[in-house]
Order: structure tokens, then C-alpha cells, then sequence
């Protein structure tokens, strides 16, 4: 069996596999999500390298920046080069980061989105959105709906089966946008980008769904862009639960088979 990978859009590739069913095993091709390392630098200086699924690589980068603490809002962005693997962000005149720190804590792999912070008390030191208070209502049975439109939305899972998806929906259940990464942080850092740079209120307006479960690294990045409902598909972790109920979010997990959980803030479903 030759082993040659050929490439198709960045964010898949074609490889060679050996199939066993049973006794029997024959040659297939098979599709594969792309995992690749992007580099974010903020004036030349690295601050981060995330393994990622190309593509949506400034949405992801002005969403990291965001739910990291290092920029307020889309505006504190003047510009984002791209460049292959790597971005280079310029910030507006007078926002000053500790670049040092930030080296420290943020070179992050595909299944972690918060290596070398410890707890949510991290959470409180940083630059956070508001989050609105018992706002968007949502009915129960919109819940009930999304993971199936999630699912049908879902163009390079289809073809691979290999990635994590976050979609931003509307109270009434429209979808509004959705990205894919073969990192679950990654995918909701671009979908967060993609809503800022849409709607500096949207996240606030709006309910996010994810297609794994719900740790503290997502809740953490749903608090800091102000993001008032994560749901989830499946379990969320003790700490994602406690984060959620300190800072006035809500929380649904097991979102799937007509049925769903609600850890924190039981007040924006009706």
C-alpha cells in the first residue's frame, strides 16, 4: 500500500488506508482534517502557536486575542497579516501587553486551550464583555433542535469525522454562523472572531452550541466574549459548571436526543 498524502483544500487532505472488515481488508482512500501550528504575533513578538485546522486563521486569531484577555474589543485590533502558518497583528496605538506573560501561558496544543492557567480566579483579573443580565430568552424546544442543525452544518466533519464544531444561533434557533477546527478552543475562538467582526453585540445577543462537551477552557472564552448560553452535546466538566454559575452564564449539557441539562442560569429558558 503506498502511503503518498495528497492534498485537497487546506482543511482536508486524501490518504491511502488498509480497511479490515471481519477477515476480509481491501485499499481505500480516506479524507483527513488537516492539523497544522499557526503562529499569532503581536508587533513580531510570538505569542502564541496553536494547532489548528487551516482556514477562518484571522477569525481564530481575533477571537483568541479576545477570550485571552489581550484586546477588549475587535477594535483594539488595527490589522491582521497573514502570512502561510502564522499572523501578525498590529493593536491600536497605547494598548500595551505583557508580552512575556503571555509567551509563558499560551503555546497551546489541539486539546488544550488553557495551558498554564490553574483556575477561574484568572478569569477575574482580565478585561471581560458584559454579560446580559437573564437575556436572550430561549425556549426549551429551540434547544431541542440545534444539535441536528449543527449537525447539517457541519461541511468537513461530513467528510472526515475528525472535527469539532461551535455554532452561534439565534433565540429562535437560526443559525447564524458556525466553525470547524480540529481543536474545540480553536473552533469557538473562530466563532467568536467571525461574530465580532460581524457585530460587536452579537455574541451578547445570541446562544452558542459546541459538538463535544463543555470544559472551563470554553466557558472561560464564553464569559470573557460575553457570550450568555453555552450549550453543549456533551457533559460539562465540575469547573466549567462552577465558572458558568460565578459569572451569571448559562450552561446546558447533553443537548441531543430531545433532552438536555441546565447547570447554570435557569432563568433564560423558558
Amino acid at each position: 500500500m503506498k502511503t503518498a498524502v495528497h492534498a485537497m483544500k487546506r482543511d482536508t487532505l486524501i490518504t491511502p488506508v488498509l480497511t479490515f472488515e471481519g477477515a476480509i481488508s481491501h485499499v481505500r482512500q480516506e479524507m483527513l482534517a488537516v492539523e497544522e501550528p499557526l503562529e499569532i504575533r503581536i508587533g513580531g513578538v510570538t505569542i502564541s502557536i496553536t494547532m489548528r485546522t487551516p482556514g477562518h486563521d484571522a477569525d481564530l486569531a481575533r477571537g483568541f486575542l479576545l477570550t485571552e484577555g489581550i484586546v477588549a474589543a475587535a477594535a483594539d485590533i488595527v490589522s491582521l497579516r497573514e502570512d502561510g502558518n502564522s499572523i501578525d497583528v498590529e493593536l491600536r496605538p497605547g494598548l500595551s501587553i505583557d508580552a512575556e506573560r503571555h509567551r509563558r501561558n499560551f503555546y497551546a496544543a489541539s486539546g488544550c486551550g488553557i495551558c498554564g492557567k490553574a483556575s477561574i480566579a484568572a478569569i477575574e483579573t482580565l478585561p471581560r464583555r458584559s454579560m446580559p443580565a437573564a437575556l436572550p430568552l430561549v425556549p426549551a424546544a429551540t434547544l431541542h433542535l440545534l444539535p441536528e442543525l449543527l449537525r447539517q452544518a457541519q461541511p468537513v466533519y461530513g467528510r472526515t469525522g475528525g472535527l469539532h464544531a461551535a455554532a452561534l444561533f439565534s433565540p429562535d434557533g437560526r443559525l447564524l454562523a458556525l466553525r470547524e477546527d480540529i481543536g474545540r478552543h480553536n473552533a469557538l475562538d473562530k466563532l467568536i472572531g467571525h461574530a465580532l467582526g460581524e457585530s460587536p453585540a452579537l455574541p451578547g445577543e445570541s446562544l452558542v452550541l459546541v459538538s463535544g462537551r463543555a470544559g472551563f477552557e470554553l466557558v472561560q472564552k464564553c464569559v470573557m466574549a460575553g457570550v450568555p448560553l453555552l450549550a453543549a452535546v456533551g457533559a460539562p466538566s465540575s469547573l466549567a459548571v462552577e465558572t458558568a454559575r460565578r459569572f451569571g452564564m448559562t450552561l446546558a449539557g447533553f443537548v441531543r436526543d430531545n433532552r438536555f441539562n441546565i447547570y447554570s442560569g435557569r432563568e433564560r429558558i423558558v
